[in-house]
């Protein structure tokens, strides 16, 4: 433009600033509207946590706690800090950082990391890392050093060096040619300001921020937030997908998938004493789920009441209820089957039979096994197995044809999840992925070759930490590929 100015070729370097200005405007303007979004977000998300200060407890902002601020934490919570448990038990949610589906049992000496979320109990914790230095923190550090260059740019780039070329080499020779006519200096300089603008696609950068502000205007009615215009080119480009499994394949929330009684008693008689020994208040995932399903199976707890309750706790490993059924009183316990057993003394052959090989095939399908006992009140005595429960996190509805539409796209899926092997193949086999699921360990003391080989020949892994899903995303940028990834973990 300072050329076109020099030669008073003013009209060209009118119209060269004018394009400069409407592409930088258009950007501008998507990113504040952008950062305004996601500032109010950030605003009604702020996090506040119950920290004592000068012997009181007082609420603060999450980023204003230090190491050595003892903190509160309650149901319901989000943790904003790593914290050190120092008295109280608490089941969270740590399905953010992990991946895994279950909820963790903390207590005293446990460490809760910053993004868990409480799903039960309360503690006092003293706060031990804040900000970039927590757990979660890394995580997003990790997520940032991993970011590509832009696909647009690369593009544009590419245009702009081989356009430069044919312009300079367009310059020389007529350059050459006018100086073997003998012409003066300043026409020579037009001829060489006509190609080099010519060379260069003012229009492009202009042209393209237009097109790409009217695809962020149409995703924004369907609901997605672009934040950086360059992303739809990005994601436009993706060849290999890698995704979370909790919360992103699934629906992230607990379902009785099987339920498995031991006569005399039949499978809704089970359910029904599971029921009976979960509490909706107590907001636990087991407890949420088995309650669900039954009333999703329309089963009616009438002439049943409950008199008493004993939450879970991780020191018990089961919670207990004293019921009435039917004008008969029991006490119903219902926990981890290793720890139910033992309240019930030996087993019969049969039972502990059909016990094992329940139990064995569950753990095959990736399921969690919750068993249910009962014994008549105030006679002492040992419990009485009844059955056992199955409890998993199903995909979601539309995960299957997702898959299938990614794939039709020629996007190669990836899964990627803190879960067990058992349960991310189950998972992967349900929706469609494949079956050819490993764990993240296998990649390590290999070769960067043999690290390369081994992903291209798996369809996901399973026991994924986040710097894993760092290491993966990059070793397939590494290749060449494009990679896109979601989900939380």
């Amino acid at each position: 433009m300072a050329l076109t100015l020099i030669l008073r070729h003013y009209a060209e370097g009118a119209l060269i600033f004018a394009l400069l200005t409407v592409n930088a405007g258009i950007g501008f303007l998507q990113s504040q509207n952008s950062r305004k979004a996601v500032e109010l977000l950030k605003k009604r998300l702020r996090i506040r946590a119950k920290v004592l200060r000068d012997g009181r407890w007082i609420l603060k902002d999450a980023k204003e706690l230090v190491p050595g601020d003892v903190v509160k934490l309650k149901l319901g919570d989000l943790v904003p800090v790593d914290v050190f448990v120092l008295h109280g038990e608490l089941s969270v949610d740590a399905s953010a950082l992990t991946g895994e589906s279950l909820p963790r049992e903390l207590r005293t000496a446990d460490a809760a990391y910053s993004g868990s979320i409480v799903r039960r109990g309360d503690a006092t914790g003293v706060v031990v890392k804040t900000g970039a230095r927590t757990y979660f923190g890394k995580t997003v550090s990790l997520v940032q050093t991993a970011r590509p260059k832009s696909r647009q740019q690369e593009l544009m780039f590419g245009i702009v060096k081989y356009m430069m070329v044919l312009g300079v080499a367009a310059s020389v020779l007529v350059s050459g040619y006018a100086i073997f006519l003998h012409r003066d200096i300043f026409s020579i300089l037009s001829l060489i300001t006509v190609f080099l603008i010519g060379a260069v696609p003012v229009a492009l950068p202009a042209v393209t921020t237009i097109v790409q502000a009217v695809g962020a205007l149409g995703l924004s009615k369907k609901g997605v937030l672009v934040t950086r215009l360059d992303s739809i080119e990005d994601a436009a480009s993706i060849d290999v997908f890698c995704f979370d499994k909790t919360g992103t394949v699934t629906q992230n929330r607990l379902t009785v998938a099987e339920c498995r009684a031991f006569a005399p008693y039949g499978a809704e008689q089970v359910l029904k004493l599971a029921a009976l020994a979960s509490r909706e208040e107590e907001m636990d995932a087991i407890d949420t789920a088995i309650l669900r399903d039954a009333k999703a199976r329309g089963l009616r707890l009438d002439g049943c009441r409950r008199l008493s309750y004993l939450p879970f706790s991780p020191a018990r490993k089961r919670t207990e209820a004293v019921v009435e059924i039917e004008g008969e009183k029991y006490r119903v316990a219902k926990g981890a089957p290793q720890v139910l057993w033992k309240l019930c003394g030996p087993l019969s052959p049969r039972i502990k039979t059909e016990a094992e090989n329940a139990a064995d095939e569950f753990s095959a399908r990736g399921c969690r096994t919750i068993a249910v006992a009962v014994r008549a009140d105030g006679e002492g005595g040992r419990f009485r197995p009844a059955g056992l429960l199955a409890l998993s996190d199903p995909p979601r509805r539309d995960s299957g044809a997702m898959i299938q539409k990614i794939k039709a796209l020629g996007i190669r899926p990836l899964m990627l999840t803190g879960d067990s092997l058992a349960i991310a193949r189950e998972i992967a086999g349900q929706v469609g992925i494949g079956d050819r699921i490993r764990r993240a360990e296998e990649l390590k003391g290999l070769s960067h070759a043999e690290q390369i080989a081994l992903i291209d020949g798996s369809d996901g892994f399973a026991e994924v930490y986040p710097e894993d899903k760092f290491q993966i995303v990059r070793l397939l940028q590494d290749e060449g590929h494009r990679v896109g990834m979601t989900g939380d973990g």
